[in-house]
Formats: structure tokens, C-alpha cells, sequence
């Protein structure tokens, strides 16, 4: 048995650390890999930031002391997964020599922009070139999309595209049920929940020809004139009941740097439930978005005419959320990426 140790920077409250590392455990010990999960930054301290609080020092310092005894213990393992980031604020050449074992560089977003833009700006020259020191000593690295693969292939050959992926038997289909209201869903976290304002646009033009519902999980919700807003708490073991009630699922984002490293995740969790997408034409969205599960749109305009069409012809809506649903089944889902996992992490542990 192959035993490994996954770094996770944030407790399974993160759907990153769900996803991307704790729903391959069961299939990996099938292939004889035995995943065994920390996390940096625990579900409390999640919690709290979503409410708009910080962290204490103490509250800091403690999860960085529990790391590095994480650490000094990976002598016991045959090989390790770092997701996102090992240690924040340490440099990129501290953190690479600290992992003595062969190790996989995982990563679903753009963190190597994570000190060269934000509110971190500030220490680009210490620490801007951080993740390129820690995918180069990487035995291999999987990127999120095409756009994280191409970044990190500029300083590890060994590197794939690994989308962040669904157990279709989880997310399933069900029958639509009858409404008269049509209804827009999104879901995800307050960290990106200001993409939505985009939205508030044609979401009331809409409303002007017709009733029409927005429901945002997990997170606040702008306010539309005119439409009915209903704001839900996330739960995971509601998530896909919640997104089985919308009619169309839409993930907006804006052209920038980061927005371009987001995997598309929401698209893919619509699109395993047979709903119909409407997308920003942006990054992995245009990867995951084939024409015939739904649409991408550039600017405004686009939102009003694709919500239009979906709203208009229920039998639009529900061939477009079959197809999506196959499109999953054969690229973005856990079935299809486990051997994939199973392969890297069996390569860098015998290697």
C-alpha cells in the first residue's frame, strides 16, 4: 500500500478540498493508495472569514506549528500532495525544502498571483515568484484548467490538466418540477459572490417581460429590481437538491487574471444535475460550455438573449441540460478522473 500525505490549505468546508482531495480517497484505496488529509487553515477559521472576521495571531500560529509537525512526520509516507499552498507567507524556496518526499503539486486557482496582485501586492518582491520555486521541485503537478497547466509548464514538464471534478452517482438528474416562475441559480462562496452584480442588468430587463426568480447558495445576493431574490444557506447534503430547482444555472465572471484561472467548477456541478448553463466567455468556462449545453455570452446583451431563449422553450432548456449532463460523464467526472489520480500519485511515490 502506498501511503500519502495531501496538504490541504483549507478544512472541508472549502469545496477545493472536498473535490480536489477528499472525494478520491475511497476510489484511491481500490488502487492501493492510502490518501490520508491535514488541513492549514481549518472550518472555524473558514466560518469566520466568511462573516468578515480575522484571524488571531494566536489562532495563525497555532495552525502553522500543527503544519510543521505535519511535516517533520511525512518521513512515514511514501509521497505527498500539496493543494494550493503549504505554509502562506513563507517563500517559495523554504517551502520547497521542507518537503523531503517526492510531492504532487496540486492547484484548482490562480495562486501564483496570490502575492503579485491584491491586497498582498505589497510583498511581490519577496514573495511574487513563490509558487514557481515550489511547481519546479514538484515530481508533477495538476492544474485545475488549461490556463494554471500553461503556467506551470513553464517550469515543470511533468505537468497535466486534472479538472476539479463530480461523483455523477452523487449528482444526479430528476424530473423538472412545474413553475411558473422562471428560475436563475447560482451557487458558490462570498469570496465571489460580487461576480453576480454583473447580472443585475439583464436580470431586470428580463423581469420587465415576465416574473423571475434568482436563488444564490452560499452566499449573499445583490439586490435586482424587480426580481424575487431568495437567499439559502449551503448545506452538502442540500447542495444538489438546491441546484435540481433551477432552471438555469450562471456563473459571471469578469476578463481579469484571476477570473481566467477559476476551473468552472459551478458549470459542471449545473451541468451533472441536467441544468442548462449561461456563462461568462471566460477561461475553463469556454472549455467546459460545449454549444449544445448551454451558452456564453461577452456582454449584457448576450445575458438578456440567452436567458430569453432558456426561458422561452422549456424543451430548449431540457436538451441543452441533457447534453450537459453526458459532456460530464465523460470529462468531468470522478469515474473518469480517479484513474488519472491514482496513475500520478502511483508514478511519483515508485519513481
Amino acid at each position: 500500500m502506498i501511503v500519502v500525505h495531501a496538504f490541504a490549505l483549507y478544512g472541508r468546508l472549502a469545496a477545493s478540498t472536498r473535490y480536489r482531495l477528499e472525494q478520491y480517497v475511497p476510489g484511491l484505496a481500490l488502487h492501493g493508495i492510502d490518501l490520508r488529509l491535514s488541513y492549514l487553515l481549518d472550518d472555524i477559521y473558514l466560518t469566520s472569514t466568511f462573516k468578515g472576521h480575522k484571524a488571531s495571531a494566536w489562532q495563525m500560529l497555532r495552525s502553522g506549528l500543527g503544519r510543521l509537525s505535519d511535516l517533520v512526520e511525512l518521513r512515514r509516507f511514501s509521497a505527498a500532495i500539496v493543494h494550493c499552498e503549504l505554509l502562506p507567507l513563507v517563500p517559495g524556496w523554504l517551502e520547497a525544502a521542507l518537503l523531503y518526499r517526492p510531492f504532487l503539486y496540486d492547484f484548482d486557482d490562480a495562486f501564483y498571483l496570490r502575492y503579485r496582485q491584491g491586497r498582498l501586492r505589497h510583498l511581490d518582491s519577496l514573495l511574487g515568484p513563490k509558487f514557481d520555486a515550489v511547481i519546479k521541485k514538484a515530481a508533477a503537478v495538476t492544474a485545475g484548467n488549461g490556463e494554471l497547466a500553461r503556467y506551470a509548464s513553464r517550469f515543470n514538464v511533468n505537468t497535466e490538466i486534472l479538472p476539479t471534478v463530480v461523483d455523477t452517482r452523487r449528482y444526479r438528474v430528476a424530473p423538472r418540477k412545474t413553475d411558473s416562475i422562471f428560475t436563475v441559480g447560482w451557487i458558490g462562496s462570498p469570496s465571489t459572490a460580487a461576480y453576480l452584480n454583473a447580472l443585475i442588468g439583464p436580470l431586470s430587463q428580463l423581469a420587465l417581460e415576465g416574473p423571475v426568480r434568482v436563488v444564490v447558495v452560499g452566499a449573499r445576493a445583490p439586490v435586482i429590481v424587480g426580481v424575487e431574490v431568495i437567499e439559502r444557506a449551503w448545506r452538502e447534503d442540500t447542495e444538489v437538491e438546491q441546484i435540481l430547482a433551477f432552471d438555469v444555472g450562471v456563473m459571471p465572471l469578469p476578463d481579469d487574471d484571476w477570473a481566467r484561472g477559476k476551473c468552472a467548477f459551478k458549470l459542471i456541478q449545473y451541468m451533472a444535475c441536467g441544468i442548462p448553463v449561461v456563462a461568462s466567455a471566460v477561461g475553463a468556462n469556454k472549455d467546459v460550455v460545449a454549444p449544445d449545453c448551454g451558452f456564453l455570452v461577452e456582454h449584457e446583451g448576450g445575458w438578456v438573449q440567452a436567458l430569453r431563449a432558456l426561458r422561452d422553450s422549456p424543451d430548449l432548456r431540457g436538451h441543452m441540460g441533457a447534453s450537459g449532463r453526458h459532456r460530464v460523464e465523460g470529462h468531468y467526472s470522478l469515474e473518469v478522473a480517479l484513474p488519472k489520480m491514482a496513475a500520478v500519485l502511483t508514478r511519483i511515490a515508485t519513481s
